[in-house]
Protein backbone atom coordinates (compact mmCIF):
# COMPACT_ATOMS: atom_id res chain seq x y z
CA UNK A 1 0.00 0.00 0.00
CA UNK A 2 1.38 3.39 -0.93
CA UNK A 3 1.94 6.15 1.60
CA UNK A 4 -0.78 8.23 -0.10
CA UNK A 5 -3.32 5.40 0.20
CA UNK A 6 -2.45 4.87 3.89
CA UNK A 7 -2.89 8.54 4.66
CA UNK A 8 -6.19 8.59 2.77
CA UNK A 9 -7.55 5.63 4.75
CA UNK A 10 -6.39 7.14 8.05
CA UNK A 11 -8.07 10.44 7.24
CA UNK A 12 -11.31 8.63 6.35
CA UNK A 13 -11.20 6.66 9.61
CA UNK A 14 -10.72 9.83 11.61
CA UNK A 15 -13.62 11.49 9.80
CA UNK A 16 -15.91 8.57 10.68
CA UNK A 17 -14.81 8.35 14.32
CA UNK A 18 -16.97 10.04 16.98
CA UNK A 19 -15.58 13.45 17.82
CA UNK A 20 -15.01 14.57 21.41
CA UNK A 21 -16.95 17.74 22.06
CA UNK A 22 -14.95 20.27 24.07
CA UNK A 23 -17.37 22.66 25.77
CA UNK A 24 -16.77 26.34 25.11
CA UNK A 25 -16.10 28.22 28.33
CA UNK A 26 -18.22 31.17 29.31
CA UNK A 27 -16.52 34.53 29.81
CA UNK A 28 -16.44 33.99 33.57
CA UNK A 29 -15.05 30.47 33.23
CA UNK A 30 -12.41 31.66 30.77
CA UNK A 31 -11.34 34.32 33.27
CA UNK A 32 -10.91 31.72 36.02
CA UNK A 33 -8.90 29.60 33.56
CA UNK A 34 -6.63 32.58 32.79
CA UNK A 35 -6.08 33.46 36.43
CA UNK A 36 -5.46 29.86 37.50
CA UNK A 37 -2.68 29.49 34.94
CA UNK A 38 -0.97 32.58 36.36
CA UNK A 39 -1.54 31.46 39.96
CA UNK A 40 -0.19 28.00 39.11
CA UNK A 41 3.07 29.61 38.02
CA UNK A 42 3.31 31.72 41.19
CA UNK A 43 1.87 29.52 43.97
CA UNK A 44 2.47 32.14 46.69
CA UNK A 45 -1.03 31.50 48.10
CA UNK A 46 -0.73 27.70 48.14
CA UNK A 47 -1.33 27.44 51.89
CA UNK A 48 -4.24 29.88 52.09
CA UNK A 49 -7.20 27.58 51.43
CA UNK A 50 -8.33 24.45 49.62
CA UNK A 51 -8.47 26.15 46.20
CA UNK A 52 -4.73 26.43 45.68
CA UNK A 53 -3.65 22.87 46.60
CA UNK A 54 -6.43 21.64 44.31
CA UNK A 55 -5.21 24.01 41.60
CA UNK A 56 -1.65 22.65 41.74
CA UNK A 57 -2.93 19.18 40.77
CA UNK A 58 -3.92 20.57 37.36
CA UNK A 59 -2.14 21.91 34.30
CA UNK A 60 -5.35 22.63 32.40
CA UNK A 61 -8.73 23.75 33.68
CA UNK A 62 -11.80 22.35 32.01
CA UNK A 63 -15.33 23.42 32.87
CA UNK A 64 -15.75 20.76 35.56
CA UNK A 65 -12.43 21.76 37.17
CA UNK A 66 -13.48 25.42 37.17
CA UNK A 67 -16.89 24.68 38.69
CA UNK A 68 -15.21 22.56 41.36
CA UNK A 69 -12.62 25.22 42.25
CA UNK A 70 -15.21 28.00 42.24
CA UNK A 71 -17.28 26.18 44.85
CA UNK A 72 -14.20 25.40 46.95
CA UNK A 73 -13.55 29.15 47.20
CA UNK A 74 -14.99 30.73 50.39
CA UNK A 75 -14.63 34.30 49.07
CA UNK A 76 -12.26 34.97 51.95
CA UNK A 77 -10.23 37.63 50.15
CA UNK A 78 -6.89 36.77 51.76
CA UNK A 79 -5.34 35.81 48.42
CA UNK A 80 -6.46 39.09 46.82
CA UNK A 81 -4.72 41.21 49.47
CA UNK A 82 -1.57 39.07 49.34
CA UNK A 83 -1.30 38.96 45.54
CA UNK A 84 1.44 40.94 43.79
CA UNK A 85 -0.53 40.69 40.55
CA UNK A 86 -3.82 42.06 41.90
CA UNK A 87 -5.31 45.23 40.37
CA UNK A 88 -3.98 47.70 39.33
CA UNK A 89 -1.33 45.28 38.00
CA UNK A 90 -1.85 44.51 34.33
CA UNK A 91 -2.48 40.82 35.14
CA UNK A 92 -5.52 41.95 37.19
CA UNK A 93 -5.62 38.80 39.34
CA UNK A 94 -8.70 38.75 41.57
CA UNK A 95 -9.44 35.14 42.42
CA UNK A 96 -12.34 35.81 44.85
CA UNK A 97 -14.19 37.91 42.29
CA UNK A 98 -13.61 35.54 39.38
CA UNK A 99 -14.62 32.52 41.47
CA UNK A 100 -17.72 34.27 42.82
CA UNK A 101 -18.96 35.02 39.31
CA UNK A 102 -18.59 31.40 38.22
CA UNK A 103 -20.03 30.14 41.51
CA UNK A 104 -23.20 32.13 40.89
CA UNK A 105 -23.32 30.70 37.38
CA UNK A 106 -23.08 27.14 38.71
CA UNK A 107 -26.08 27.68 40.98
CA UNK A 108 -28.16 28.65 37.95
CA UNK A 109 -26.68 25.96 35.69
CA UNK A 110 -27.37 23.15 38.18
CA UNK A 111 -30.77 24.41 39.32
CA UNK A 112 -33.63 21.93 39.30
CA UNK A 113 -35.90 22.14 37.45
CA UNK A 114 -33.48 23.78 34.98
CA UNK A 115 -36.05 26.34 33.83
CA UNK A 116 -36.04 27.87 37.32
CA UNK A 117 -32.30 28.62 37.24
CA UNK A 118 -33.07 32.16 36.11
CA UNK A 119 -34.58 32.82 39.54
CA UNK A 120 -31.04 33.21 40.94
CA UNK A 121 -30.66 36.44 38.99
CA UNK A 122 -33.94 37.82 40.35
CA UNK A 123 -33.69 36.64 43.94
CA UNK A 124 -32.78 39.85 45.74
CA UNK A 125 -33.63 41.88 48.80
CA UNK A 126 -36.66 43.56 47.24
CA UNK A 127 -38.14 40.26 46.06
CA UNK A 128 -37.54 38.61 49.45
CA UNK A 129 -39.25 41.39 51.40
CA UNK A 130 -42.09 41.63 48.88
CA UNK A 131 -42.66 37.87 49.16
CA UNK A 132 -42.79 38.09 52.96
CA UNK A 133 -45.25 40.97 52.75
CA UNK A 134 -47.48 39.19 50.22
CA UNK A 135 -47.57 35.92 52.16
CA UNK A 136 -48.17 37.75 55.44
CA UNK A 137 -51.07 39.68 53.90
CA UNK A 138 -52.54 36.45 52.56
CA UNK A 139 -52.39 34.89 56.02
CA UNK A 140 -53.78 38.03 57.67
CA UNK A 141 -56.79 37.88 55.36
CA UNK A 142 -57.21 34.22 56.25
CA UNK A 143 -57.07 34.97 59.98
CA UNK A 144 -59.55 37.81 59.57
CA UNK A 145 -62.15 35.39 58.24
CA UNK A 146 -62.02 33.50 61.56
CA UNK A 147 -62.58 36.65 63.59
CA UNK A 148 -59.36 36.14 65.53
CA UNK A 149 -57.11 38.70 63.86
CA UNK A 150 -56.95 40.89 66.95
CA UNK A 151 -57.90 40.06 70.51
CA UNK A 152 -57.64 37.18 72.93
CA UNK A 153 -59.94 34.72 71.18
CA UNK A 154 -57.05 32.32 70.54
CA UNK A 155 -56.19 32.13 74.23
CA UNK A 156 -52.48 32.01 73.42
CA UNK A 157 -52.90 28.93 71.22
CA UNK A 158 -52.09 29.71 67.58
CA UNK A 159 -53.63 26.43 66.41
CA UNK A 160 -57.00 28.07 67.10
CA UNK A 161 -56.13 30.54 64.36
CA UNK A 162 -54.57 28.13 61.87
CA UNK A 163 -55.19 24.42 62.62
CA UNK A 164 -52.17 22.13 62.76
CA UNK A 165 -53.17 20.08 59.73
CA UNK A 166 -53.68 23.25 57.68
CA UNK A 167 -50.15 24.46 58.52
CA UNK A 168 -48.68 21.06 57.67
CA UNK A 169 -50.56 21.06 54.37
CA UNK A 170 -49.21 24.53 53.55
CA UNK A 171 -45.58 24.19 54.60
CA UNK A 172 -44.67 20.54 54.07
CA UNK A 173 -44.98 20.62 50.24
CA UNK A 174 -42.91 23.82 49.99
CA UNK A 175 -40.17 22.47 52.26
CA UNK A 176 -40.08 19.07 50.57
CA UNK A 177 -39.85 20.67 47.12
CA UNK A 178 -36.99 22.89 48.31
CA UNK A 179 -35.12 19.87 49.70
CA UNK A 180 -35.71 17.89 46.49
CA UNK A 181 -34.62 20.77 44.24
CA UNK A 182 -31.39 21.28 46.20
CA UNK A 183 -30.67 17.54 46.25
CA UNK A 184 -31.19 17.21 42.49
CA UNK A 185 -28.99 20.23 41.79
CA UNK A 186 -26.08 19.08 43.93
CA UNK A 187 -26.45 15.55 42.50
CA UNK A 188 -25.82 16.92 38.99
CA UNK A 189 -22.90 19.00 40.28
CA UNK A 190 -21.39 15.94 41.99
CA UNK A 191 -21.79 13.84 38.87
CA UNK A 192 -20.03 16.46 36.72
CA UNK A 193 -17.08 17.24 39.00
CA UNK A 194 -16.34 13.69 40.15
CA UNK A 195 -14.41 12.68 36.98
CA UNK A 196 -12.33 15.86 37.33
CA UNK A 197 -11.38 14.97 40.91
CA UNK A 198 -10.18 11.44 40.43
CA UNK A 199 -13.51 9.56 40.29
CA UNK A 200 -12.75 7.75 43.57
CA UNK A 201 -15.79 7.32 45.81
CA UNK A 202 -16.09 9.20 49.08
CA UNK A 203 -14.93 7.25 52.14
CA UNK A 204 -15.23 7.74 55.88
CA UNK A 205 -11.91 9.62 56.42
CA UNK A 206 -12.68 12.00 53.56
CA UNK A 207 -16.21 12.58 54.83
CA UNK A 208 -14.89 13.29 58.34
CA UNK A 209 -12.35 15.79 57.02
CA UNK A 210 -14.94 17.56 54.87
CA UNK A 211 -17.41 17.70 57.75
CA UNK A 212 -14.72 19.23 59.97
CA UNK A 213 -13.96 21.88 57.33
CA UNK A 214 -17.66 22.68 56.96
CA UNK A 215 -18.56 22.77 60.65
CA UNK A 216 -15.50 24.81 61.67
CA UNK A 217 -15.50 26.99 58.54
CA UNK A 218 -11.81 26.13 58.37
CA UNK A 219 -11.14 28.14 55.23
CA UNK A 220 -12.35 31.43 56.67
CA UNK A 221 -9.24 31.61 58.85
CA UNK A 222 -7.09 33.25 56.15
CA UNK A 223 -4.67 30.33 56.10
CA UNK A 224 -2.96 31.50 59.29
CA UNK A 225 -5.77 31.45 61.84
CA UNK A 226 -6.16 35.22 62.07
CA UNK A 227 -9.15 35.47 59.75
CA UNK A 228 -9.85 37.14 56.41
CA UNK A 229 -9.92 40.77 55.28
CA UNK A 230 -13.27 42.47 54.95
CA UNK A 231 -13.18 46.22 54.25
CA UNK A 232 -9.38 46.61 54.22
CA UNK A 233 -6.16 44.62 54.60
CA UNK A 234 -6.69 43.92 58.30
CA UNK A 235 -7.42 40.31 59.23
CA UNK A 236 -10.59 39.60 61.19
CA UNK A 237 -12.42 36.50 62.37
CA UNK A 238 -15.74 38.37 62.33
CA UNK A 239 -17.03 36.67 59.17
CA UNK A 240 -16.23 33.25 60.53
CA UNK A 241 -17.86 33.97 63.90
CA UNK A 242 -21.02 35.51 62.47
CA UNK A 243 -21.32 32.62 60.02
CA UNK A 244 -21.12 30.27 63.00
CA UNK A 245 -23.84 32.17 64.85
CA UNK A 246 -26.00 32.01 61.73
CA UNK A 247 -25.39 28.38 60.82
CA UNK A 248 -25.73 26.93 64.29
CA UNK A 249 -28.67 29.19 65.07
CA UNK A 250 -30.44 27.91 61.97
CA UNK A 251 -29.65 24.30 62.89
CA UNK A 252 -30.97 24.81 66.45
CA UNK A 253 -34.20 26.26 65.07
CA UNK A 254 -34.51 23.29 62.71
CA UNK A 255 -33.86 20.96 65.65
CA UNK A 256 -36.59 22.72 67.63
CA UNK A 257 -39.08 22.13 64.83
CA UNK A 258 -37.99 18.50 64.51
CA UNK A 259 -38.36 17.83 68.24
CA UNK A 260 -41.76 19.54 68.24
CA UNK A 261 -42.85 17.29 65.38
CA UNK A 262 -41.74 14.26 67.38
CA UNK A 263 -43.61 15.52 70.43
CA UNK A 264 -46.80 16.04 68.40
CA UNK A 265 -46.90 12.79 66.43
CA UNK A 266 -45.05 10.34 68.72
CA UNK A 267 -46.18 11.49 72.15
CA UNK A 268 -49.37 13.40 71.39
CA UNK A 269 -48.08 16.59 73.01
CA UNK A 270 -49.39 19.47 70.86
CA UNK A 271 -47.84 22.94 70.74
CA UNK A 272 -47.50 25.61 71.97
CA UNK A 273 -44.69 24.69 74.35
CA UNK A 274 -43.41 26.80 77.21
CA UNK A 275 -40.02 27.06 78.87
CA UNK A 276 -38.21 24.92 79.89
CA UNK A 277 -39.43 22.43 77.25
CA UNK A 278 -36.78 21.21 74.79
CA UNK A 279 -38.41 22.66 71.64
CA UNK A 280 -38.67 26.07 73.29
CA UNK A 281 -35.10 26.03 74.63
CA UNK A 282 -33.72 25.05 71.22
CA UNK A 283 -35.89 27.61 69.47
CA UNK A 284 -35.04 30.53 71.76
CA UNK A 285 -31.29 29.89 71.77
CA UNK A 286 -31.34 29.25 68.01
CA UNK A 287 -33.41 32.35 67.31
CA UNK A 288 -31.15 34.63 69.34
CA UNK A 289 -28.04 33.11 67.70
CA UNK A 290 -29.56 33.54 64.25
CA UNK A 291 -30.39 37.19 64.91
CA UNK A 292 -26.85 37.92 66.12
CA UNK A 293 -25.29 36.13 63.15
CA UNK A 294 -27.44 37.73 60.46
CA UNK A 295 -27.12 41.22 61.96
CA UNK A 296 -23.34 40.81 61.94
CA UNK A 297 -23.24 39.45 58.39
CA UNK A 298 -25.44 42.32 57.19
CA UNK A 299 -23.02 44.85 58.65
CA UNK A 300 -20.01 43.09 57.15
CA UNK A 301 -21.74 42.85 53.77
CA UNK A 302 -22.38 46.60 53.72
CA UNK A 303 -18.73 47.32 54.54
CA UNK A 304 -17.17 44.68 52.28
CA UNK A 305 -14.22 45.67 50.11
CA UNK A 306 -15.47 46.53 46.60
CA UNK A 307 -13.05 44.07 44.97
CA UNK A 308 -14.32 41.12 47.04
CA UNK A 309 -16.74 38.82 45.31
CA UNK A 310 -19.33 39.54 42.63
CA UNK A 311 -21.20 42.80 43.32
CA UNK A 312 -24.12 41.58 41.21
CA UNK A 313 -24.84 38.88 43.80
CA UNK A 314 -25.10 41.30 46.74
CA UNK A 315 -28.90 41.67 46.42
CA UNK A 316 -29.23 37.88 46.63
CA UNK A 317 -26.90 37.79 49.64
CA UNK A 318 -28.81 40.51 51.44
CA UNK A 319 -32.18 38.98 50.59
CA UNK A 320 -31.16 35.70 52.23
CA UNK A 321 -29.74 37.48 55.29
CA UNK A 322 -32.94 39.51 55.64
CA UNK A 323 -35.16 36.41 55.41
CA UNK A 324 -33.16 34.61 58.09
CA UNK A 325 -33.28 37.65 60.36
CA UNK A 326 -37.03 38.14 59.87
CA UNK A 327 -37.68 34.45 60.51
CA UNK A 328 -35.79 34.47 63.81
CA UNK A 329 -36.97 37.90 64.98
CA UNK A 330 -40.64 37.19 64.20
CA UNK A 331 -40.38 33.79 65.90
CA UNK A 332 -39.05 35.34 69.10
CA UNK A 333 -41.65 38.12 68.90
CA UNK A 334 -44.37 35.49 68.53
CA UNK A 335 -43.17 33.72 71.66
CA UNK A 336 -42.99 36.95 73.66
CA UNK A 337 -46.36 38.15 72.39
CA UNK A 338 -48.24 34.87 72.72
CA UNK A 339 -50.47 36.16 75.49
CA UNK A 340 -51.20 39.53 73.87
CA UNK A 341 -53.93 40.65 71.42
CA UNK A 342 -51.23 40.83 68.71
CA UNK A 343 -50.80 37.04 68.61
CA UNK A 344 -52.53 36.52 65.26
CA UNK A 345 -50.65 39.34 63.51
CA UNK A 346 -47.31 38.11 64.85
CA UNK A 347 -48.16 34.57 63.80
CA UNK A 348 -49.01 35.72 60.26
CA UNK A 349 -45.72 37.62 60.01
CA UNK A 350 -43.68 34.65 61.25
CA UNK A 351 -45.41 32.16 58.97
CA UNK A 352 -45.01 34.54 56.01
CA UNK A 353 -41.27 34.86 56.67
CA UNK A 354 -40.82 31.09 57.07
CA UNK A 355 -42.73 30.29 53.90
CA UNK A 356 -40.78 32.93 51.92
CA UNK A 357 -37.54 31.42 53.22
CA UNK A 358 -38.57 27.89 52.23
CA UNK A 359 -39.76 29.00 48.80
CA UNK A 360 -36.47 30.73 47.96
CA UNK A 361 -34.06 28.18 49.48
CA UNK A 362 -33.29 26.30 46.23
CA UNK A 363 -32.79 29.51 44.21
CA UNK A 364 -30.92 31.78 46.60
CA UNK A 365 -27.80 32.09 48.71
CA UNK A 366 -28.62 29.00 50.78
CA UNK A 367 -27.34 26.92 47.86
CA UNK A 368 -23.76 28.01 48.51
CA UNK A 369 -23.57 25.90 51.66
CA UNK A 370 -24.77 22.77 49.87
CA UNK A 371 -22.53 23.12 46.81
CA UNK A 372 -19.50 24.13 48.89
CA UNK A 373 -19.92 21.11 51.16
CA UNK A 374 -20.00 18.84 48.10
CA UNK A 375 -16.85 20.50 46.70
CA UNK A 376 -15.05 20.12 50.04
CA UNK A 377 -15.91 16.43 50.11
CA UNK A 378 -14.52 15.97 46.59
CA UNK A 379 -11.39 17.86 47.68
CA UNK A 380 -10.96 15.55 50.68
CA UNK A 381 -11.25 12.57 48.31
CA UNK A 382 -8.92 14.02 45.67
CA UNK A 383 -6.09 14.95 48.04
CA UNK A 384 -5.82 11.28 49.09
CA UNK A 385 -5.08 10.21 45.52
CA UNK A 386 -1.60 10.24 43.93
CA UNK A 387 -0.73 13.40 42.06
CA UNK A 388 -1.30 13.15 38.30
CA UNK A 389 1.75 12.14 36.25
CA UNK A 390 4.03 15.08 35.64
CA UNK A 391 2.90 17.09 38.69
CA UNK A 392 5.27 15.60 41.23
CA UNK A 393 4.82 13.30 44.20
CA UNK A 394 2.51 13.80 47.16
Amino acid sequence: MSTLEALTREAAALADAPQRVIPILSAGEAEVDRQMHICNACRYCEGFCAVFPAMTRRLEFGRADIHYLANLCHNCGACLHACQYAPPHEFAINVPQAMAEVRGQTYADYAWPPALGALYRRNGLTLSLALVAALTLFLVLGAATTGSLWGSAAGGNFYRIFPHNLLVGMFAPVFLFAALALAMGVRRFWRDVTPATGSAPANAPAAAEAADAVLRLKYLDGGHGEGCPNEDDAHTLARRRFHHFTFYGFMLCFAATSVATLYHYAFGWPAPYALPSLPKLLGVVGGVSLMIGTAGLWRLNLRRHPLHGDARQKPMDRGFIALLFLTSASGLALWLGRGTPALALLLCLHLGAVMALFATLPYGKFAHGVFRSAALLRHAVEKRLPNPVGLGAD
